[in-house]
């Protein structure tokens, strides 16, 4: 364990144990070891284990039994393809049944310098901003940020808001195709923001992807920054 890192010993544990649980340590038992064994393990107080044991309950992937101990909570996470087509809706199929989209905030303001790069724009040309939340059958599955060049795309929001779903927002204006030109997949600890929108808890690991999407002319209109729950979705990258 790394104490002068900055990060409390607890979500350092929380952390290894996640990891251990998705690359199936644990299951011949479906059980995390007990408290005392974690503690010789990661060489800390039982008190510092059950913090961290406390975060992944919260967050769905345990459930402690009196007399028994501690189980894991099996729950598949969604596979979502990363292609030069990649749409959120189709990407999810038949993996749930339920889908909706829906608008957190909007705003026209000056392009930053990295979304004038991105969207190939002189520096602080107007945007819209949009920042949304998708889920499946009720679970937050990303919560995103994406910039379209004005005024082509103005009144995207709302467009947007009726439909739940960026492919049709884009079909109201006449973009009836785009495809992926770029995207950059980092793992970072939730933000504030992701925790309350996407139902997480304090340590938990979310996947963030930078994406650029171009029309048929190879003119980019979209330049998104989604954040996903690490314990609820996985990557295929398609080439």
């Amino acid at each position: 364990m790394r104490r002068q890192s900055g990060v409390a010993l607890w979500r350092q544990i929380a952390d290894r144990i996640r990891a251990a649980i998705a690359d199936g340590s644990y299951d011949e038992t479906g059980m995390v070891p007990p408290e005392t064994v974690l503690a010789a393990d990661f060489g800390v107080n039982r008190h510092t284990v059950r913090a961290a044991l406390s975060a992944l309950t919260q967050e769905g992937m345990l459930r402690p039994v009196q007399g028994i101990g501690t189980l894991i909570l099996r729950r598949e996470r969604l596979s979502l393809p990363i292609s030069r087509r990649t749409r959120f809706t189709e990407g999810v199929g038949e993996q749930a049944r339920a889908l909706s989209g829906a608008l957190l905030d909007h705003a026209e303001e000056p392009a930053s310098a990295a979304v004038s790069t991105a969207l190939h724009l002189a520096p602080h040309a107007p945007v819209l901003r949009i920042e949304t939340l998708r889920s499946a059958d009720k679970r937050g599955m990303s919560r995103s940020t994406a910039w379209f060049p004005l005024p082509r795309f103005h009144g995207l929001a709302d467009a947007f808001a009726k439909s739940g779903s960026v492919t049709a927002a884009l079909r109201a204006f006449g973009v009836e195709d785009y495809v992926r030109v770029k995207t950059e997949i980092s793992a970072v600890h939730a933000e504030p923001g992701d925790l309350a929108d996407l139902g997480l808890a304090p340590g938990a690991i979310v996947l963030v992807t930078q994406a650029v999407n171009a029309d048929p002319e190879g003119m980019p209109i979209q330049f998104a920054v989604s954040r996903f729950p690490a314990d609820r979705v996985q990557f295929t990258v398609e080439v």
